[in-house]
């Protein structure tokens, strides 16, 4: 019989060092579309954080120690490494450079030494290819609006680097058709985020034995601040798939090259998204199977579906899965893709489909785990979540609610809760098995993670409700889950600790010092936050450096004092509830003055903060002695303020 004991007291066999030393994290999946030999890269807490090029059927490793294939390109970077005929090509991190190898040799630079020049999304050109396309952001000059974004060329025999495309200013997503004739991208200008409006571009390419050049450009979708395309695919030498979200969702959608002429590819627009923001290069939730056939995974209502889509006719299907996230679609034959899949019950894994037909359910099968903790634990310590619907359809949040086979709450109390604010703030708390979440669970909290205002996968309209109310659309959703959820006797509303990171660590520190919102969190975790929105707007990256002016309605100059008035730094002497700040002392993201100065400000005042700064670390945790810290001293925070004493 379990134990009777106060929430937020219960004794977990789901400790810190168990998750991070059992833990990888799935960065990418590369197929080699020549050999059909299947790769993928991981990220590994225990080895500093480093990301490693793996055989994934055989679970061996391509790069040695000391090798990192991380790419810095956007600072968030993705998309590090490709494959074909048997050759990898890797961004490296520490020297940034390009590098080659077969898989059984060390690597060997294809790119000049020059740290200031950095690399991302690669794409081998499938009639000579020793020649590369790529990313190239350019930090020669390192203020934001200096740094240049470009497709470059590389001749992997000479080194030599040569300019494609240039003038816009960010660029993703190259792409060669099959016969290498033709070449799709990405581009889109400040002050645009790729979700707003980024467009795609088609051109002939012409190739010699030393370099490719553009001919015919031409704009195929996508308009700026209007419409967003993303994710190109050629499913022939005439036709790209792509998504947009003219419709007010991204919807898929073809472009034929003989008749330049753009169609929908469903008989109606649906109201799910096949595509979201992209922060990151390399995202993929629509492949072809073949020339008519797409396997897809739209997100409805926060939740991954899987689906077949007839090309010609419009027609779908949708896949019975267990997986409530899927990411990193790719093509293995046709009649068999990989995927990242996340359920309730199973941490992210590296999945194959294989089909019979596609009128037929598929197989899953899994090739590689990130995390093998679930199969080490007995049954009942896991939470699954579940979707809440809230303000009468106009919120989104998942609940976890407190799970521990050995203990069980008294009759008399509901439990105190963790309210978790996703960073972006234009992203997303996926569903599915998170071990933090599970931490706090097996403990006895609830977990509430809220897809507020201005999240992605709900559709366009939804996203840009925080267009200009940054600061106080969100703020108000995160007071209102808890108000709600309460009145429900769902969690204790006056036993409740809101986080975040980054961007959600910005709406903790606007939650606490806003009079409206600031009584509703007993306590709160700021990690990486941002503080002032003026400062973040003067130093910051290029990629997010005019991010903040239609999230807070203008610059700094045209709007001085709703910078102001939205600035946490600015307002910290109204913060009453206790404060822990966690900060790495490398971000370039949100750097650590940011989170110095809020915490100079509470101490004069003579409030309750605590401060940890991560040696080493950037905008976020890679280490595992550091995931490991911050997770801990997060949990006795709450406990400490809440004077909760373990079972």
């Amino acid at each position: 019989m379990p134990t009777t004991a106060p929430y937020g007291t219960w004794k977990s066999p789901i400790a810190a060092d168990l998750i991070t030393q059992k833990s990888i994290q799935l960065v990418d999946i590369i197929p080699d579309p020549i050999t059909g030999e299947l790769f993928h890269v991981e990220g590994r807490p225990s080895e500093g954080g480093r990301n490693v090029i793996v055989r994934s059927r055989t679970n061996e490793d391509v790069l040695g120690p000391g090798w990192n294939a991380r790419s810095g390109v956007h600072e968030y970077g993705g998309a590090p490494a490709t494959a074909y005929g048997g050759k990898i090509y890797f961004s490296e991190w520490k020297t940034r450079r390009i590098y080659m190898t077969d898989g059984g040799t060390e690597p060997i630079p294809v790119t000049q030494e020059n740290p200031n020049l950095r690399y991302a999304n690669i794409a081998v050109c499938p009639s000579s290819p020793h020649l590369l396309v790529a990313v190239q952001e350019n930090h020669e000059k390192p203020a934001p609006s200096d740094v240049v974004n470009e497709l470059v060329v590389v001749n992997t025999r000479t080194q030599l680097v040569t300019s494609l495309v240039a003038g816009a200013d960010f660029y993703s997503s190259p792409t060669f058709s099959p016969d290498g004739k033709h070449i799709a991208w990405l581009s889109w200008k400040h002050p645009d985020m790729p979700w707003e409006g980024s467009q795609i571009w088609v051109a002939d390419a012409e190739i010699t034995d030393t370099s490719v050049q553009v001919l015919n450009a031409h704009l195929v979708d996508g308009e700026p601040d209007k419409i967003s395309a993303n994710e190109p695919l050629w499913i022939n030498n005439d036709t790209l798939v792509y998504q947009c979200d003219a419709s007010g969702y991204y919807n898929p959608c073809k472009y034929s090259i003989s008749s330049q002429t753009c169609k929908r590819i469903l008989r109606e627009p649906i109201k799910d998204d096949f595509s979201e923001s992209a922060w990151v290069f390399g995202m993929s939730r629509c492949m072809a199977l073949d020339e008519r056939t797409l396997l897809a995974s739209p997100i409805h209502e926060g939740f991954s579906q899987l689906m077949i889509i007839d090309i010609e006719t419009g027609g779908t299907t949708l896949i019975d899965n267990s997986f409530t996230s899927i990411d990193f679609l790719r093509y293995l034959s046709p009649t068999s893709a990989v995927m990242s899949g996340l359920g309730d019950d199973n941490a992210v894994a590296l999945i194959q489909v294989e089909f019979t037909d596609y009128k037929t359910p598929p197989t899953f099968t899994t090739i590689k785990e990130t995390s093998n903790l679930v199969s080490t634990l007995p049954p009942g310590y896991i939470s699954s979540g579940r979707p809440c619907s809230l303000k009468g359809g106009n919120l989104y949040a998942i609940l976890n609610l407190p799970t521990n086979a050995d203990f069980s709450g008294p009759s008399s109390e509901k439990p105190p809760a963790v309210v978790n604010i996703h960073g972006g703030p234009t992203g997303r708390t996926r569903p599915g098995l998170s071990w933090i979440t599970q931490y706090f669970t097996s403990r006895g909290w609830a977990w509430i993670d809220v897809n507020y205002s201005g999240s992605s996968g709900y559709g366009r309209a939804y996203r840009e409700r925080l267009r200009g109310r940054w600061g106080v659309a969100e703020v108000a959703d995160a007071a209102d889950v808890v108000k709600e959820l309460g009145e429900q006797g769902v969690i204790d509303p006056k036993r409740v600790a809101i986080r975040g990171g980054s961007a959600g660590g910005y709406t903790v520190l606007m939650t606490l010092c806003t009079p409206e919102t600031a009584n509703v969190f007993a306590a709160g975790t700021s990690s990486y936050g941002v503080s002032d929105l003026a400062m973040l707007a003067n130093d910051t990256h290029k990629f997010e450096s005019q991010y903040l002016f239609k999230l807070v309605g203008g610059t700094p100059e045209e709007v001085p004092e709703i910078y102001a008035a939205r600035s946490p730094v600015k307002h910290a002497d109204e913060i009453r509830s206790p404060l822990l700040i966690l900060q790495g002392s490398d971000d370039a993201v949100v750097p650590p003055n940011q989170a110095e100065t809020i915490l100079k400000i509470i101490k004069d005042q003579g409030g309750v903060v605590e401060y940890v700064l991560f040696e080493g670390e950037g905008h976020g945790w890679r280490k595992a002695e550091n995931v490991k810290r911050a997770l801990e001293t997060e949990c006795n925070f709450y406990e400490r303020t809440f004077k909760l004493q373990a079972s």
